[in-house]
């Protein structure tokens, strides 16, 4: 081999031995007689030194090395002077006394510095993700994402879970966001899609009595992107047959702390708490709660029946709601700073946010407060204190969740109320099983079609579907949905009732899911599953801000590739070869 070590593991217990290694130049510091090099690679630096009056010619080669040139070196192992010794690094106690040097590679002055505090911007290093890649921080996050996946393979291996790869090249069906299509060639007109999950195919496994699966899946979904999403990203996908819910609960839970021990030496809480859907929504706004600080929301229903301020009011006789967020000592805020938070209150969907200060002595200070009984007020917020601001939102609980769990979590960053020390781990039960969309005029799942209700809800299916729950559970983390997965419908009859009150007749319903239709009334086991984000996961425990880091290669917000300029078009051949004609317009190449 070219190298003998790698540049991360020699230390005093190598001294006078010879070795070889090999990789970059990370540095180069010229003293007069004696240069010296750190040459790097995945594993870590080590000092190289090169002394003219051990060997000139040598020197002389040495001096025309630059940063990132590849290299390789032979010499002996030496212990550095104290004085000289680095703390900070494994090999900082010796240095290599170079004996030859073998230049492998030279490099073109790069666009950026290979250090984690480079000054480049995030398009310049994904253009260039060659070279981010070298940094030091990105290797660490890849190879935790590689731990992470080896910990989830072993742990489920022991389980007995037998890893199954699905099709890439699959149907299309609904499932919630738009399918990334692929023509067919030998079938002209034809389109294969992208798997948006593995869902219909790991049901099949267990109807075809694998019993345990589990796959680190690709998937794919044409939405719009954010930090915490791509077009292309991976799961830790897995299904079980003869299981109830709490089965699986307790089957991630115990993955997911092993993940923090082994990876980070964290110790998560046992058992993870859990939350209904309705009390996440009531409480937080949202299905996905960032735990690692308090601020709820305060349902002011009853008060705002009573109270004379006509807005809470008719908000009330609109079937809607009232509901506020105590702001500690956010009487302090200028008028100015309510103001915007009143314009971002309307950015979020509110037709207007009220507010109203507590001064020092109790009393109520805002253009509504004749309106508000200050005693009531105090009764119905018995957590709000003097010097503390209270903002209210009244509209249809939609809207009030949505305004008021996004100002939340804007105050929490703020304010600085979020606990960055904290894991605040979370299971969200009992989903509805459907939601009405008032475009179409119809039910639409909330998860998906084949998600099971709980046995007690299912008459009202036929009375009132829209109260009916599920056996349906999300894995929250500081505020991140990890995944989701329920229990099944593994009952024929009850995906046919299911599809009937989507709407989904039985001739669309043959023609997307006649293959799973067909596998369920062929003896379909009870069965549930799950789906974890890993690039999520990666993201929160790389303590990272984008989940693009977290990726080798990631898309940009638009979808595209800096590095490889994909997608691009292609030659007018290929399509016509696949049947296919755009009607897209290029603009005109610049000058």
């Amino acid at each position: 081999m070219i190298r003998s070590h790698h540049c991360g593991e020699l230390s005093l217990p190598q001294v006078d031995q010879t070795v070889t290694l090999a990789g970059w130049v990370a540095s180069r510091r010229d003293h007069g007689g004696v240069i010296f090099i750190d040459i790097r690679d995945r594993y870590g630096l080590t000092q190289i030194v090169f002394d003219s009056e051990e060997n000139a010619q040598l020197h002389a080669i040495a001096d025309r090395l630059r940063n990132e040139y590849v290299i390789s070196i032979t010499g002996t192992v030496s212990a550095r002077p104290d004085e000289s010794k680095n703390p900070h690094i494994p090999t900082g106690s010796i240095e290599i006394r170079a004996k030859t040097l073998e230049l492998l590679n030279e490099a073109i002055p790069l666009p950026f510095s290979i250090e984690d505090e480079a000054q480049a911007s995030e398009s310049l290093r994904l253009e260039y993700r060659y070279l981010d890649l070298r940094r030091p921080r990105m290797q660490q996050l890849l190879q935790l994402r590689s731990q992470v996946s080896h910990l989830t393979r072993q742990y489920l291996h022991e389980k007995q879970f037998i890893e199954v790869e699905t099709p890439i090249l699959t149907k299309s069906t609904p499932e919630g966001a738009r399918d990334y299509l692929v023509p067919s060639r030998v079938n002209p007109g034809d389109f294969f899609a992208l798997p948006q999950s593995p869902q219909l195919f790991k049901q099949i496994l267990m109807i075809g009595g694998l019993d345990r699966y589990f796959q680190i899946a690709r998937c794919f979904r044409d939405e719009d992107l954010r930090l915490d999403r791509q077009p292309e990203f991976t799961q830790i996908d897995l299904e079980m047959s003869f299981v109830d819910r709490e089965d699986i609960i307790q089957l991630i839970e115990d993955l997911i702390r092993l993940i923090f021990k082994e990876t980070k030496q964290i110790d998560l809480p046992s058992p993870f708490p859990r939350l209904s859907f309705e009390e996440a929504m009531s409480r937080y706004g949202t299905d996905k709660p960032d735990l690692r600080f308090d601020l709820p929301l305060q349902d002011l229903c009853q008060f705002a029946t009573a109270c004379d301020f006509q807005v809470f009011r008719r908000a009330i006789e609109s079937q809607g709601m009232v509901k506020a967020l105590v702001i500690p000592k956010g009487a302090s805020f200028t008028r100015n700073r309510i103001d915007n938070l009143i314009e971002t209150a309307k950015e979020f969907g509110a037709k207007g946010l009220a507010w109203v200060k507590i001064s020092e002595d109790g009393q109520l200070d805002s253009s509504i407060a004749k309106f508000l009984n200050t005693e009531d007020l105090r009764n119905a917020l018995p957590s709000a204190n003097p010097g503390d601001l209270l903002v209210f939102v009244a509209d249809q609980a939609s809207v009030v969740h949505q305004v008021l769990g996004r100002l939340r979590l804007l105050l929490g960053e703020e304010l600085q109320l979020v606990d960055r020390t904290q894991w605040k781990p979370l299971w969200v039960i009992d989903f509805p099983m459907f939601e009405y969309d008032e475009a179409s005029q119809r039910h639409v799942a909330l998860h998906h079609p084949f998600t099971a209700p709980h046995t007690e809800d299912i008459p009202l299916l036929d009375s009132q579907p829209l109260l009916a729950k599920t056996l349906a559970y999300d894995l929250v983390l500081n505020g991140f949905e990890l995944g989701g997965g329920s229990i099944r419908i593994h009952s024929p009859s009850m995906q046919e009732k299911v599809f009937d009150l989507l709407k989904i007749s039985k001739d669309e319903a043959r023609e997307k899911f006649g293959f799973l239709l067909n596998a369920l009334e062929s003896g379909a086991p009870p069965h549930g599953g799950i789906a974890l984000g890993l690039d999520r996961l990666m993201m929160l425990l790389g303590q990272t801000e984008s989940i693009r880091d977290t990726i080798p290669f990631p898309k940009t917000q638009k979808a595209q590739c800096l590095m490889t300029h994909a997608p691009s078009s292609v030659d007018s051949g290929q399509l016509q070869e696949l049947s296919i004609r755009t009607t897209a317009k290029k603009p005109a190449p610049s000058p």
